[in-house]
């Protein structure tokens, strides 16, 4: 077969060489032209009509829904489902959730669920360049975009850094920004590690999310212009409401 031949085998959209199509995916594809003509918002018909109107069964509908919103093309809304708009794009950067959100165009915001005082274990502590026991903040917040929860984040940072925390800072702002205008010091050098993994029960129901729905787990360890570790961030991201972008150079 001519390489001109394989760019186009059926593969490519998806279809297995056999030729043979599963019904929910015939069923998935055209309920994506059904979305494209829609447009961001629009509520799409109820599972027995879709049935209905497609000629199949309501599970066969429910399996091509599924995959819609585990690729972001729909969100449930109350009982509904609405047709989803574009995925917010997160540079990996040295950056902010809040910069990252506003270069989009969207209004980031955050709430607090919980701002702590506790010891380091000792993981946590040599992460931090600390001594086991010593005190640390542990602070989990809901990320919101729009309004809409897209992600759950928990920082964690020497209470030597930031003694009074719990009394300046603003848990709704940025942290970066706080960091810089009040201890003048922001991350300048980062490790940041991305996998996949599935909620728990309680981030589930702290993002608003179902238990089963993808999400993307990114830990991050930052340390100031002076090289001493600054922070540990674990950050869980929706899967269908974001993607990441990084900028590769070669240095030769």
């Amino acid at each position: 077969m001519s390489d001109a031949a394989d760019a186009h085998t059926p593969i490519r959209a998806g279809i297995p060489e056999h030729g043979r199509v599963p019904k929910y995916f015939a069923v998935k594809t055209r309920l994506e032209a059904v979305l494209d003509d829609l447009g961001e918002g629009a509520v799409l018909p109820a599972e027995r009509e879709l049935a209905v109107d497609f000629g199949v069964a309501r599970e066969t509908v429910r399996q091509a829904l599924r995959e819609l919103l585990i690729q972001g093309r729909v969100r449930r809304k109350g009982r509904g489902t609405v047709v989803a708009g574009p995925k917010l794009v997160q540079p990996l950067s040295t950056g902010s959730y809040t910069e990252g959100v506003r270069r989009q165009g969207r209004t980031p915001g955050r709430f607090l669920i919980g701002l702590e005082r506790l010891g380091a274990d000792p993981v946590l502590a040599a992460e931090l360049s600390l001594a086991a026991g010593d005190p640390v903040w542990h602070m989990e917040r809901v990320l919101l975009a729009d309004e809409e929860r897209v992600g759950l984040e928990s920082t964690y940072l020497s209470v030597a850094r930031v003694p009074h925390l719990d009394r300046d800072f603003a848990p709704d702002t940025s942290f970066y920004a706080f960091l810089r205008d009040t201890v003048g010091v922001v991350p300048a050098d980062v490790d940041e590690r991305i996998e996949t993994v599935l909620a728990t029960p309680r981030e589930a129901l702290l993002i608003g999310t179902p238990p089963a729905l993808p999400m993307l787990l990114l830990h991050r360890t930052s340390r100031g212009g002076d090289g001493a570790p600054l922070e540990r961030v674990r950050s869980l991201y929706r899967g269908d409401r974001f993607s990441f972008t990084v900028h590769l150079s070669r240095d030769d």
